[in-house]
């Protein structure tokens, strides 16, 4: 009698990496059509996606949404705070500066904590996205709601949603809106390449 083939492992939260990478805050998460992807371990993901060692060792091993919950965090897998910093930036993936930090937050506050302060940057660029996305910022705003303090986002959607509509810029001129995006959310950036 043949075997059932057996499904893919499915994070209850692919929106987090097990590495703690921000996956609901990546370009591709939110691009239409094959190439997007459904976040760490999402639906599809194993259809699209190899497996790698931190989905094999904290998921299908250990039964984990993150590393964070690992008793033997931070192990071998990972480099140093100091390594992530310096890894170069890719517009495709969200910033590598916050694995370290989201899987101490992990292992703190536990999981569900991260998700709920995740979610509040999530919605915050779903509304970035939905109001001010020109087809070319579309990879900032994810770094920035990645990267800025979820007070500072807010702050700066609610001044450039203020100002388009003082200026009455029209809905269709979404160059002009992500400008305008753009230019509050630079002013609230707290280190380089936040935004762009």
């Amino acid at each position: 009698m043949a075997k059932k083939p057996t499904s893919p492992v499915v994070k209850e939260y692919p929106t987090i990496g097990v590495c703690s990478l921000d996956c609901g805050l990546c370009p591709r998460y939110y691009t239409a059509g094959p190439s997007r992807c459904p976040g760490c371990a999402g639906p599809d993901f194993f259809h699209k996606h190899p497996s790698c060692s931190f989905i094999t060792c904290a998921v299908r091993n250990k039964g984990l949404e993150a590393c964070g919950e690992c008793s033997d965090f931070p192990c071998a897998k990972f480099k140093s705070e100091k390594e992530y910093g310096q890894v170069k930036e890719s517009s495709s993936y969200p910033p590598y500066r916050k694995v370290m930090a989201n899987l101490r937050a992990i292992k703190e506050h536990g999981i569900e904590a991260f998700v709920k302060q995740q979610a509040k940057r999530i919605k915050l660029l779903e509304r970035m996205l939905a109001d001010f996305d020109d087809g070319r910022s579309k990879s900032g705003y994810c770094r920035s709601a990645a990267l800025l303090d979820p007070a500072a986002l807010e702050s700066a959607l609610d001044a450039a949603t203020r100002k388009v509509k003082a200026d009455r810029v029209p809905p269709d001129d979404a160059k002009t809106k992500a400008r305008i995006l753009r230019d509050f959310l630079d002013d609230r950036a707290v280190g380089p390449g936040v935004t762009r």
